[in-house]
């Protein structure tokens, strides 16, 4: 069977270029879908279950970042193998040399050829060891949830000094009172429609900057991104529970909710 593909791009004549040039550098590829947003992105693709996907970095709504990471949660593995996924990115001398350092392929807006060529001829080597090794399941989906992690990882916004305090309403408030919340009293921060909850252990504030942006703010020794949608302290973890079908949770010292682990922070609490 030909191999197949999905493209996630916003800008309709970059979608059309890439496709042009894939059919030129790769004329077995099958684009089985071509849309412009991350929502799109992540309903197609686990529709259709593409072999590859070809992801825009800035997409509205939900970027790409976003839908790889909601993809890496919700992809039936029992179905098909997690994709090989490509960056799609204007340049930036950041994200296109932390992409390089992790071995990352990647495709600069506009395509060029030359860089298309040398990312599909990844592709096919990838693909071909996924089809000749012969190594359980499990072991092919850590491995690739592990590359995933380093993609993610790599196109993110680079680290500054980290944060000390959040500023933040106090949740249910008029909003008329700004809070100074020391970040060492923070448990966990979650996204929530237009907001980021930020939870200590006695109270709940808000806050309008998007946990993507606010991650890197933070001392990655104090804090751990467990779930898309979550990042908690380590040191308040109290206990990780995993359900009867292999689902992690935590609970956190103080709190009494439980916190649902990512398929892509699982590795995290492997011991268990």
């Amino acid at each position: 069977m030909n191999p197949t593909a999905l493209i996630a791009e916003d800008e309709p004549l970059l979608a059309q270029a890439l496709r042009a040039e894939l059919a030129l550098a790769w004329p077995e590829l099958q684009v089985v879908a071509a849309v412009g947003d991350g929502l799109s992105a992540v309903r197609e693709a686990l529709r259709l279950l593409p072999q590859i996907l070809f992801l825009d970095i800035r997409m509205p709504g939900l970027d790409g970042l976003a839908a790889a990471a909601e993809l890496a949660d919700s992809w039936p593995t029992d179905e098909a193998p997690l994709p090989q996924l490509v960056f799609v990115t204007a340049y930036d001398e950041y994200a296109t040399r932390a992409f390089d350092a992790q071995a990352i392929d990647y495709i600069l807006k506009p395509v060029q050829p030359e860089r298309l060529q040398r990312t599909v001829a990844r592709l096919k080597e990838s693909m071909a060891l996924r089809r000749s090794t012969a190594v359980p399941g499990e072991d092919v989906l850590a491995s690739t949830l592990a590359q995933w992690r380093r993609l993610l990882n790599a196109a993110g916004d680079p680290a500054g000094t980290p944060l000390k305090f959040i500023t933040a309403s106090e949740a249910g408030s008029s909003g008329a009172t700004v809070h100074m919340v020391p970040i060492d009293e923070v448990q966990y921060f979650e996204a929530a429609d237009k907001y980021v909850r930020v939870l200590t252990a006695t109270r709940e504030y808000l806050i309008r900057t998007p946990l993507k942006q606010l991650l890197p703010q933070l001392d990655a020794n104090a804090f751990r991104q467990v779930h898309r949608a979550v990042a908690v302290r380590t040191d308040a973890i109290a206990s990780v529970h995993r359900d009867d079908a292999g689902k992690l949770s935590l609970t956190l010292r103080g709190r009494s909710e439980a916190l649902p682990v990512s398929r892509l922070y699982a590795h995290l609490f492997r011991a268990m």
